[in-house]
């Protein structure tokens, strides 16, 4: 029965670039599934998995929504991503969680900036795919061109299981290439209602010979195809689904359907697609876990009836159930009551209530089981990748891995009295939110938050103004720049302080010196005296490790700095911890400022998508604000050009793009590098 279950079930996530119809798919999906009863429009602000009132407001998704469907008696767990780059950490904990993925394009814009990032996302955790061609009701849909696109963009093996039937404003159904028929959909009953023909007699050849590429691919993955098809025997819908699905949850194919969700056209096949082809919890690789104890990695299959394990992915507040952690477990269960164990903060906490949400609505479960995902309730410690479990299996799951922000913008509250207040909230958020930070300058007393991108911060203020209600001052965007060195020094540093009689005294030899851009920071030790007793190893390490974030001229925060610790000065007597953590830190700080510090800036990967006739004005504009061309990618009616810019000189760049290309060009940008400061 438990097997049963399990293979009845299916954990996936709809990604794709902003505005490819991701939010417009979920709504038909619920539709068709009864999970709603009528279809929510982003374009009115009444999407279902866009609850939140700035998604409505702006038209996009920003918090990934969870929602679980049933179709053709199979469960299916759905997470809905947003596409803005500025929100990539909500499709990075998605994806990590999840065991399949249905990827959206846009017919006339086929591969895009953020479709590339999300893809990179998805092969990072192994996540088999499907792809949905959508749009293809709009002028300029090319279905065969962005077949093309995927193979050249993404390098992915795709085979079209379905053929478009007529395109832009006369697309009015698919050929099933996997049964030979025509599929049309009802527009009185929105979609709901499908008519099957035979294919039609002017389009038979063309679909023989799709189909043939079709086998001819499969034959490419599987023997048993090659076999039958060269003794002749007839390769029934049945067996190719199979076949098919074998490739899928390989990797080694990706089969792509054609729709309009706008136009209720092509979603229910996708559905199929979800069970037949994405795997099953228990068909994925097991996850892999870090044995605290025996300090070894393990594997972890997903067995129900084994230790519990499961990993905190997103962290949701709500104003009266609290703190609404999202898992999904891999092993094991839990039931509401019970005792969990955070393994990584190594702390008691009870799950109270275990919850089944549809977006902002929630159900009660008896029990969360493994290869399921729910939300738990009354988990207070807990944080994103946090992995809970019992204290007698100390397994730590692979941590998600986020990138650094790299804006920040100052916040002050207007009154004394809502100072703690905007505190607690910022750090409420800094809990939902893996790359939102915050910290106080230590100089000015103010608080700095720092997040993705100007959209990012920019929703992250209005929910602190609106949604908390708290009366604050916001300065203007300011780049998170970072500190390192550019030549190698060695520094011989003494410390000596007498406190409370007593003499605390250290000498140590350090060298600094620039690593490669990207590497990190690196501290060794070079010294193998057992003499000198391991606190006092550890204090220098703390001392150096500590200042790594204090920064060295002008308090930004280092990277690419390798320290060495060529020679310690160790007396019984007066050597303390204290002594050497503090040698080791001043002793770093005099060694930084000598050898040729350098301040960094964030350099930013800009994508942009213009007409043809405003692609000469677009290149001039991004020029002129230090950016360099890379590449430039032609299509039918739009030109794609990748560019690296100073995050610095990128503000208030959608304003003039908006002026030269008549509101017609878009842009998408994300971090790349940190370079050097240009002294303009």
């Amino acid at each position: 029965m438990l097997n049963s279950t399990l293979k009845s079930k299916r954990n996936i996530g709809i990604m794709a670039h902003i505005d490819a119809g991701k939010t417009t798919t979920t709504e038909r999906i619920l539709y068709y599934t009864g999970k709603s009863h009528k279809i929510g429009e982003v374009d009115d602000g009444e999407a279902v998995m866009d609850w939140m009132e700035q998604e409505q407001e702006r038209g996009i998704t920003i918090q990934s929504a969870a929602t679980t469907i049933y179709w053709r008696n199979f469960q299916i767990n759905i997470i809905d991503t947003p596409g803005h780059v500025d929100f990539t950490a909500e499709v990075e904990r998605s994806l990590r969680v999840l065991d399949g993925a249905v990827a959206i394009f846009d017919a006339v814009r086929g591969v895009e900036p953020q479709t590339e990032t999300v893809w990179r996302q998805a092969e990072h955790y192994q996540v088999p795919c499907i792809g949905y061609v959508n749009k293809m009701d709009r002028v300029g849909a090319d279905f065969f061109q962005v077949l093309e696109d995927i193979k050249t963009k993404l390098g992915a093996p795709t085979v079209a299981l379905q053929l478009p039937i007529g395109k832009e404003g006369g697309f009015e159904g698919v050929i099933d290439l996997v049964e030979l028929r025509e599929i049309r959909w009802d527009a009185a009953t929105e979609g709901e209602q499908m008519h099957y023909a035979p294919i039609a007699p002017e389009r038979e050849t063309f679909a023989r010979e799709w189909r043939d590429k079709l086998i001819d691919v499969l034959s490419g993955v599987s023997d048993e195809v090659t076999e039958k098809y060269l003794a002749g025997e007839d390769l029934t819908p049945e067996f190719l689904r199979q076949e098919l699905r074998k490739a899928v949850l390989g990797r080694s194919l990706f089969p792509v359907f054609a729709g309009a969700s706008r136009r209720n056209i092509g979603v229910q096949p996708l559905i199929d697609g979800v069970v037949d082809y994405l795997p099953a919890p228990d068909e994925t690789p097991p996850a892999q876990g870090h044995h605290l104890k025996k300090n070894e990695e393990i594997a972890v299959p997903c067995d129900p009836v084994a230790t519990p394990l499961g990993l905190v992915f997103k962290i949701q507040n709500d104003r009266e159930a609290g703190s609404l952690c999202y898992v999904r477990m891999y092993s094991g269960s839990i039931k509401p009551g019970t005792t969990l164990f955070n393994v990584g903060k190594k702390k008691r906490e009870r799950a109270n209530r275990i919850l089944r949400m549809h977006s902002n609505k929630s159900e009660p479960l008896d029990s969360l089981t493994a290869g399921d995902i729910g939300v738990i309730i009354g988990l207070k410690l807990a944080q994103t990748g946090d992995t809970i479990g019992s204290e007698g299996w100390p397994v730590v799951l692979e941590q998600m891995q986020f990138p650094e922000p790299v804006i920040s913008v100052s916040i002050e509250p207007k009154t004394l009295s809502e100072q703690e207040k905007l505190k607690d909230i910022l750090a409420l958020l800094s809990r939902e939110d893996p790359t939102f930070t915050t910290r106080e300058n230590e100089e000015t007393g103010q608080l700095i938050i720092s997040g993705m991108g100007e959209l990012h911060l920019d929703v992250l203020v209005t929910r602190i103004l609106k949604e908390y209600n708290v009366g604050a001052k916001v300065g203007h965007p300011q780049v998170t720049y970072r500190e390192s060195v550019s030549a190698v020094v060695e520094r011989k540093e003494q410390f000596s302080r007498v406190i409370a009689g007593k003499e605390n005294a250290a000498t140590l030899t350090l060298q600094v010196s620039p690593l490669d851009r990207g590497t990190g920071n690196r501290y060794t030790c070079a010294i193998k005296d057992r003499n000198i007793p391991q606190p006092i190893l550890d204090a220098i390490e703390r001392g150096i490790t500590n200042s790594f974030g204090s920064g060295i001229v002008l308090g930004y925060p280092c990277i690419d700095v390798g320290v060495s610790v060529t020679d310690i000065g160790y007396s019984e007597l007066t050597g303390t911890e204290f002594a050497f953590e503090a040698c080791a830190s001043l002793g770093f700080d005099e060694a930084c400022r000598a050898a040729g510090p350098i301040l960094l800036e964030p350099i930013m990967a800009v994508d942009l998508i213009s007409p043809k006739e405003f692609v000469g004005d677009v290149i001039s504009l991004v020029t002129q604000r230090g950016g360099q061309v890379l590449s430039m990618d032609s299509k039918v009616q739009l030109d794609q050009v990748t560019v690296l810019a100073p995050m610095a000189k990128m503000f208030g760049f959608m304003t003039m793009l908006r002026s030269v290309s008549q509101g017609r060009a878009t842009f998408t940008m994300e971090f790349s590098h940190f370079e050097k400061k240009s002294e303009k």
